[in-house]
This record gives C-alpha cells, sequence and structure tokens, in this order.
C-alpha cells in the first residue's frame, strides 16, 4: 500500500521523488523504490520522521505502531501532518501515542488503489479539523486523492468503511471465482473466465459510479422476465448469498475496531 501512495503521489507530480524520503528495514525494497521514483531512502525511522516535512505517512502493520511511536515521537515537527494508515489504530490512540497537540489523519486506502482506483476513507483528528489547519488538509486530500477517491467522514464509520472497501474486494474475488469455476464447468477455458468475470465486475463499478444509480435499478436492466439472468437470481436468494454478504461486512466491522 505504501508503495501504491508513493506511486500515486510520484506519478501526478504533485511531489517530487527527490523531496521524499521513505525508511523501510528491506534495502531491496528500498533500492526498487528508489530507482523507480527517485526517492531518498533510509532504515532509520528516526531520520525519515526528522525530515517528513508536511506530510508523514505511516504505513505500519498495527501491531507495530506503537513501537514505531515510541522511535520516532521527539522526531516529529508539530508543523507536520501525520496520516496512518493502519486497521483498528483510532486517532485516539495517536493522540496518546505522541502525547502532545499534533495534526492527525486516519485513512483507510484499499489495493484497487495499486491501478489508481482506489476510494479511501479519511478522518480528521481535533488538531487536523482546526480551520487554521484547513489547508494542509486540503492538500493532504490532493496527495490521498492521487491514488483514487478521497472520502471525509466520521472516524466512527471508518472500520465499515475498511471492509466494504477493502475486504469486500477478497469476496469479491470469491465471487469472480465462482462465477468462472461455473464458466469453465460449461467449457470455458479459464484464462476466459476470469476475463469475462473480471470485466464484468470491473465496468459495474463504473457504470454505477459513473451513473449513480441504485444497485438494484441496474439489476433490473439486465433481468428480463422469464430470461436467463432471473433464474441465476433466484438461486443465489435461495443461497442467501445477499445476507451473507450483509453478515460479511458486520463481522469484518467489529473485527476490525477489536484489533
Amino acid at each position: 500500500m505504501a508503495s501504491a501512495i508513493i506511486g500515486g503521489i510520484a506519478g501526478k507530480g504533485l511531489i517530487a521523488g527527490e523531496d521524499m524520503i521513505v525508511s523501510n528495514p528491506s534495502m531491496p525494497k528500498l533500492e526498487k523504490l528508489r530507482d523507480s521514483y527517485g526517492l531518498n531512502i533510509t532504515c532509520d525511522n528516526k531520520e525519515a520522521a526528522r525530515k517528513a516535512g508536511d506530510f508523514l505517512f505511516l504505513c505500519v502493520k498495527p501491531q507495530f505502531m506503537q513501537d514505531v511511536i515510541d522511535e520516532i515521537l521527539d522526531e516529529v515537527s508539530s508543523d507536520t501532518l501525520i496520516i496512518s494508515i493502519a486497521a483498528g489504530k483510532p486517532l485516539s490512540f495517536f493522540e496518546e501515542g505522541f502525547g502532545r497537540p499534533l495534526k492527525l489523519v486516519r485513512i483507510m486506502p484499499n489495493t484497487p488503489a495499486l491501478v489508481g482506483e482506489g476510494c479511501t476513507a479519511v478522518s480528521l483528528g481535533t488538531e487536523a479539523s482546526k480551520p487554521e489547519n484547513r489547508k494542509i488538509v486540503e492538500e493532504a486530500l490532493e496527495l490521498i486523492e492521487s491514488f483514487g477517491e478521497a472520502v471525509v467522514m466520521p472516524e466512527r464509520l471508518i472500520d465499515v468503511a475498511g471492509q466494504i472497501g477493502g475486504a469486500s474486494i477478497a469476496w469479491l474475488c470469491l465471487a469472480m471465482e465462482g462465477m468462472a469455476d461455473g464458466a469453465v464447468a460449461e467449457g470455458m477455458s479459464r484464462d476466459m473466465a476470469y476475463k469475462f468475470a473480471a470485466a464484468a465486475l470491473a465496468g459495474t463499478g463504473r457504470l454505477a459510479l459513473s451513473t449513480g444509480r441504485h444497485p438494484g435499478e441496474l439489476k433490473d436492466m439486465v433481468t428480463s422476465p422469464g430470461g436467463t439472468t432471473i433464474q441465476g437470481n433466484r438461486i443465489l436468494e435461495e443461497r442467501a448469498v445477499r445476507g451473507a454478504f450483509m453478515d460479511a461486512v458486520i463481522q469484518a466491522a467489529e473485527r476490525s475496531r477489536r484489533m
């Protein structure tokens, strides 16, 4: 995800590679990023935090976040806006961890960010929400939108946003596999089946976003009386697929809140 963020920012020319610094314990990963984007690289988190400038992205797994905060807390400038992508770590966690007022933003990006098609949930901390910090927040949103769309929301919604926008990708891939398996059973090659299934999912998403039509309306557009689609719809309803998706979102969001 960090690579997607860097690629979006550098690819859109919002910040030059030479003006960014990235830290990672793996030098081979750092060298790959440096060769791709001309970044400054280091294995020292303190150095990265100290040289961060206007923005510091914390692309750290939740279980390691406290250790990283303890390491860099004395290096972060009060002028820097801190952006976390860690699931299950609320803004209050960072406020307590840093122990002083800082401009904090929590985001939940998803893997389509890798191809610039992400939809990122954004929640602002107390300091970042103040009117005097509106300009730097707007600049941060511009960076976030370099790898997709940014949607600002109350933090109480960010866990469910992370599931319907992130974890749901795994569930849609399960659906794609299942549809492809059905096509293979009917004699289609697997490569061709995946291509058709993936194109259907991608196209449906673009259609919904571009037209703003209700999903039920889009469903009805391809469901003719006595036709083939309604027979498939009947099977999916009998198997409670709609309810299964609902439960998946609810259970995953609950798990995210407990992390």
